[in-house]
């Protein structure tokens, strides 16, 4: 069993270059019915877990995405063809990802939180955003932004202004945030040591844009706590392997 943890792209434009690293880090993913092979050192996965804020804003209309993530939609629909089993937990910057992922390539998504097994660990993912339940401006946002009738009104405007929306939205969301990074942290390691009591064996958290992986100890349980850091600055990932996580970085 092999799976890879990704969050906090915050892909914008073809012209950043955080996406270029993006493309180039998706050209070494393959899925298990390419076997891999040995160029350039490919990974085979069986499972990707994308937990949220992949997309710096997020909307789409029918089939119609925006332009500027076409190429990466369309290298993670073969990643599935390649028999990757693809899981979005939506974050605060992407949602109402099922109108699109679930439907046209048949993905997993996660409004907030997913569970996995992987060969017999129970494993918690989210985005981690709902964590830290004191950081009312935010949460009032999010209620806000995530409500059906919002998205049943942004369904009735054209495409463009959509989009151009989307990115107001984007940057809403990144303002209202008002507590401290480590307010946030140990919101996140309250939660991790909560559910490890609960029986998790595993909590994986984006969010924080600080990567991290660490044991811990909580109701006699011990269990693995992991927060993903941010892809635009540190190119970090987790990796499951042979029942083990790690912590990676992709420098091109």
């Amino acid at each position: 069993m092999k799976a890879l943890f990704l969050s906090d792209v915050h892909l914008k434009d073809p012209e950043g270059a955080d996406y270029e690293r993006l493309v180039l880090f998706f050209d070494r993913l393959r899925g298990r019915r390419n076997g891999g092979g040995e160029t350039d050192a490919p990974i085979a996965l069986d499972r990707l877990v994308i937990a949220g804020d992949f997309f710096d804003f997020w909307f789409s209309k029918g089939e119609a995405v925006y332009p500027g993530f076409r190429f990466i939609v369309e290298r993670l629909a073969s990643l599935g063809m390649e028999g990757v089993r693809i899981s979005f937990c939506e974050g605060n910057h992407d949602f109402f990802l099922s109108d699109y992922f679930s439907r046209k390539p048949g993905f997993d998504v996660h409004p907030e939180w997913a569970e996995f097994d992987f060969e017999g660990l129970r494993v918690l993912a989210s985005h981690g955003d709902t964590v830290d339940t004191g950081d009312l401006n935010y949460l009032a946002l999010r209620r806000f932004l995530r409500n059906p009738r919002t998205r049943r009104l942004e369904q009735r405007l054209p495409r463009s202004f959509i989009w151009g929306l989307a990115r107001l939205w984007s940057r809403m969301s990144r303002e209202a945030r008002g507590n401290s990074r480590e307010a946030m942290l140990e919101a996140m390691n309250r939660y991790a040591l909560e559910k490890i009591r609960e029986g998790y064996d595993a909590v994986v958290l984006g969010h924080s844009h600080q990567p991290s992986l660490r044991r811990m100890w909580s109701g006699g349980r011990q269990g693995t706590f992991a927060t993903l850091g941010d892809w635009t600055t540190q190119g970090s990932y987790l990796l499951f392997d042979d029942g083990r996580f790690t912590l990676k970085c992709f420098q091109p």
